[in-house]
């Protein structure tokens, strides 16, 4: 059985010649100038500053999307803040959305002053509470839970009685 294809007749296909019409241009044109007056902005060219600066008026952000990912959870959840909340409203405010749409693994424990919000999940140092989310370098940030303070992880004041100072270590052991 042999089987052959055929290309397609040529006379379905468009042709363009480069040249546009003038009509088409003017067209292009009326449509660019009513978008230069009717507040439509190019979303390409607004920054994430809280003031943009251009020639007709001035524009404020009036929300931030953030995109926050919580420890051990699968995928990240977003919510849309305002420029002048801080960093603890966002944990608060993710905290509360994660129970309110009851995801799965369910938190153990919702409380915002024990989780810590970072840039991302490799870093350690955790952002201060009370920073303005505009102000910060990103919009996607990892929430992970304080560890816990035990008895075992505190620095105890053992005297170096010896001469060998990995005899500290004995004590563990019994």
């Amino acid at each position: 059985m042999l089987i052959t294809m055929t290309s397609p007749s040529p006379g379905h296909r468009r042709k363009f010649s480069g040249k546009t019409s003038m009509s088409s241009n003017r067209k292009l044109n009326q449509n660019t100038s009513t978008e230069k007056h009717s507040g439509i902005v190019d979303r390409r060219y607004v920054s994430t500053t809280p003031k943009m600066q251009t020639n007709d008026s001035v524009f404020r952000l009036s929300k931030l999307l953030m995109k926050v990912t919580i420890e051990n959870r699968l995928g990240a959840i977003q919510m849309l803040m305002l420029p002048e909340d801080t960093v603890g409203d966002l944990i608060e405010a993710t905290l509360v959305f994660y129970e309110k749409e009851k995801r799965r693994p369910i938190l153990m424990n919702t409380d915002p002053r024990c989780y810590d919000l970072h840039y991302s999940k490799f870093t350690f140092q955790s952002l201060k509470r009370n920073e303005k989310l505009v102000d910060l370098e990103s919009r996607n940030f990892f929430l992970c839970s304080n560890p816990p303070v035990s008895s075992s992880t505190q620095k105890q004041n053992v005297p170096m009685d010896s001469a060998f100072p990995w005899m500290i270590l004995v004590h563990l052991l019994l």
